[in-house]
């Protein structure tokens, strides 16, 4: 039974998170599998996916060719945040993500809104990028056999359709991967994040090979605005980058290997969407790519006069996208069991299977859970919300740099924040404009969201943490403190 309300501004220190982490609280415990590679793979198989295989069209729509100045602003963004999350995954190697880090510099309460934010970067964007891999499936069947599925059985009801079938399978077939164990979830995403690479350079040889120089004036068509349109739309092409500390207790050296996995990932990454957006956009002018459905597959299709290129394009796009489904939804799985941990979910996210050592009963709650947006929704209606959930927990992140910096001065950090404080705060400040670029009616649907999170924290986090009932571990009292 729970016990007396918590205190939302109890903190844990890092050195309680980590010897948690460590503590079996299940009776099982995960098991160090990924190597640097892995956890390289890992997050170009969380990033790479809808953002720039469906996503690239619609930042096109808004910045033109300046497009490639919207996807260095959006990595801008993300670079700031990247050495916060290098420095706390290399610091607090936990499962937890933004959700412990948030717990060990702003307390509770905060914490659990965090991880209430999360849902929005993992949980919905797993059925967003369901919805792209949907369109992509479409594109594959329609160059290779002529034949696509109907609009009854491939989008939902707002895309003039019933059911998102497609949408269904690829996060079912996830969920089967994932609990058959960690080993074989990162030989598969390593796979497919080098298929997906391979895919898009060979896109960047095609399109460079028609590339005309006219093709990028003007340049940018709709000015400053149109740039910041285009970097918030570009911004969903590298949700997913601080999936790799999820991975904070299945790691090989997780102080070393995570904060390189992420600066590393970060940095391949960015090159390569500039390199897409501009060989996209030389090839057959930013009007002909904007808002088009599938995109890389049109371009090459026009480039080389034929639908064998698109075809494969397309199956790389199935593949990639794939990929993403994978990573994000072990990102879930893995947040929601370090939130069960603290009692402030359900006790099913904790239980881990002694013969996969994987959360088996949290991750097909997730897949059946998710699955259902997916069926139903449409890929615009959460676009946005999942961008400013994760702006916000990004900024939350950065904070919490400096507050641990003061807190914490002596806490064993393998990688530090260059020109600390300057760049946390550059990441405060540009995470904030992103998410004022979003427009008012997301802002209204996040207020929502947080005051959803809000009385579930009220009424069931409080009352069910394990702070509360005092089931942590026994020197626990001893290093928790109060939030000042």
């Amino acid at each position: 039974m729970p016990g007396s309300p918590a205190n939302p501004f109890r903190i844990k220190s890092p050195e309680l998170l980590v010897a948690e982490s460590g503590a079996d609280l299940s009776g099982h415990g995960l098991r160090r599998h990924m190597g640097l590679f892995q956890l390289v793979c890992f997050g170009v198989g969380a990033i790479v996916g809808t953002g720039i295989f469906v996503g690239l069209s619609d930042s096109v729509a808004q910045a033109g060719p300046a497009v490639v100045v919207s996807f260095v602003l959006a990595a801008l963004t993300c670079v700031f945040t990247a050495f916060a999350f290098a420095e706390l995954g290399g610091a607090i190697p936990v499962s937890g993500s933004s959700y412990s880090f948030a717990y060990a510099g702003l307390g509770e309460g905060t914490a659990f809104l965090v991880g209430w934010c999360l849902l929005l970067e993992y949980g919905v964007s797993v059925s967003a990028v369901a919805v792209g891999w949907s369109q992509y499936v479409n594109e594959l069947l329609h160059s290779r056999v002529g034949w696509q599925l109907p609009p009854v059985l491939s989008a939902g009801p707002g895309d003039g359709g019933v059911v998102n079938l497609p949408a269904v399978i690829v996060i079912a077939l996830a969920a089967v991967l994932l609990v058959r164990g960690v080993r074989e979830s990162a030989r598969a995403t390593a796979a497919m994040a080098v298929l997906k690479l391979a895919i898009l350079v060979a896109f960047c040889a095609i399109g460079f090979t028609a590339f005309r120089h006219g093709n990028l004036t003007p340049f940018a068509p709709a000015g400053l605005g149109g740039i910041g349109a285009g970097t918030t739309a570009a911004f969903f092409s590298y949700i997913g980058f601080d999936a790799i500390t999820t991975a904070g207790e299945e790691a090989k050296n997780p102080r070393r290997n995570i904060p390189v996995a992420i600066l590393v990932c970060l940095g391949l990454v960015t090159l390569l969407y500039c390199a897409v957006a501009l060989a996209a956009i030389g090839a057959i002018g930013g009007p002909e790519v904007g808002g088009r459905p599938a995109a890389l597959s049109y371009v090459v299709n026009q480039v080389t006069g034929s639908t064998l290129g698109g075809g494969v394009i397309a199956f790389g796009a199935v593949v990639a996208i794939a990929s993403v489904v994978l990573a994000v939804m072990y990102g879930q799985t893995r947040i929601l069991l370090s939130m069960s941990r603290d009692g402030l979910v359900p006790r099913v996210f904790e239980r881990v299977s002694p013969k996969t050592s994987t959360p088996v009963s949290g991750t097909l709650v997730v897949a059946a859970v998710f699955a259902v947006p997916a069926a139903f929704s449409s890929l615009d209606a959460v676009v946005n919300l999942c961008t400013i959930g994760t702006l916000a927990t990004m900024a939350v992140v950065n904070v919490v740099v400096i507050v641990l910096r003061r807190r914490e001065p002596g806490l064993a950090r393998s990688f530090r924040v260059p020109l600390y404080p300057v760049v946390p705060l550059l990441g405060v400040g540009f995470c904030g404009y992103l998410m004022y670029e979003t427009g008012w009616t997301t802002w209204v649907q996040f207020a929502a969201f947080l005051a959803a999170g809000c009385l579930v924290y009220a009424f069931y986090g409080r009352r069910h943490s394990r702070a509360a009932t005092g089931a942590v571990t026994p020197d626990a009292t001893a290093v928790e403190r109060q939030a000042v």
